[in-house]
């Protein structure tokens, strides 16, 4: 199963590469900034239920790739100062359905020696229109997650909607993550965005998994987010 699982993150590596080959001169670019009051991942604090400010870069290229990069500040009581995300993608539709096929690296700046907190992943992704509302599903895969615990898997089905004649738009998620030993859980989340302009945007969220347990960034949480393009 392991062996597949490689092969899988591998061909999906690939076709990110093939389809950045492809990359000339019709490249376009978008920067983001933005804060939340939690920086959440997945149903999990990264800021320690504190403030996060946060920007990136993504360029887009014949019409089917992607790239770029991402910066947030984080909290994980051990000196980490912020994680830095790059990826590369494409997008391919067939018929009604629009694959997504993208490599992530996760970084993180300020890392105590030996905590092995950087990974990659490997992401598969579809999505469809269903009437008003498109539907979507993901697999990520990372060959040794982070803190080193060896393979894991996130699954997801999603759904998002935009309210008719209004910039309100509705969206969530179900996710179920795996790793290695104990630490698999369920997150779950829904939320309403609202577009100021075609630039500015807020995100009011709740989130929640069934890990409370595992402690307080585990937790149940309303983020609340501004998002500025350019």
């Amino acid at each position: 199963m392991k062996t597949l699982k490689i092969a899988l993150l591998a061909a999906v590596g690939s076709l990110v590469l093939a389809g950045a080959a492809n990359a000339q001169d019709e490249t376009k670019f978008a920067f983001n900034v933005g804060a939340n009051n939690d920086y959440v991942f997945r149903g999990i604090s990264q800021t320690d239920e504190d403030l996060s400010i946060f920007g990136g870069v993504d360029a887009t290229f014949m019409g089917i790739g992607y790239a770029g990069a991402w910066l947030s500040n984080v909290d994980f009581g051990n000196g980490t100062n912020f994680e830095y995300d790059l990826y590369a993608g494409v997008k391919p539709v067939v018929g009604a359905v629009t694959f997504d096929m993208a490599v992530f690296f996760f970084g993180y700046a300020g890392s105590p020696n030996g905590s092995n907190q950087d990974y990659f992943e490997g992401k598969i992704a579809a999505s469809v229109p269903a009437g008003p509302v498109t539907l979507g599903a993901a697999l990520y895969y990372s060959p040794e997650f982070f803190g080193k615990t060896g393979d894991a898997v996130y699954t997801e089905v999603n759904f998002s909607t935009t309210i008719p004649d209004s910039k309100f738009s509705v969206s969530g998620a179900l996710g179920y993550q795996q790793v290695q030993g104990p630490g698999d859980y369920m997150t779950w989340n829904a939320g309403v965005g609202y577009a100021f302009t075609d630039n500015l945007s807020v995100d009011i969220r709740y989130h929640d998994t069934d890990a409370h347990s595992f402690g307080n960034i585990y937790g149940s949480r309303l983020v609340g987010g501004l998002k500025f393009v350019f």
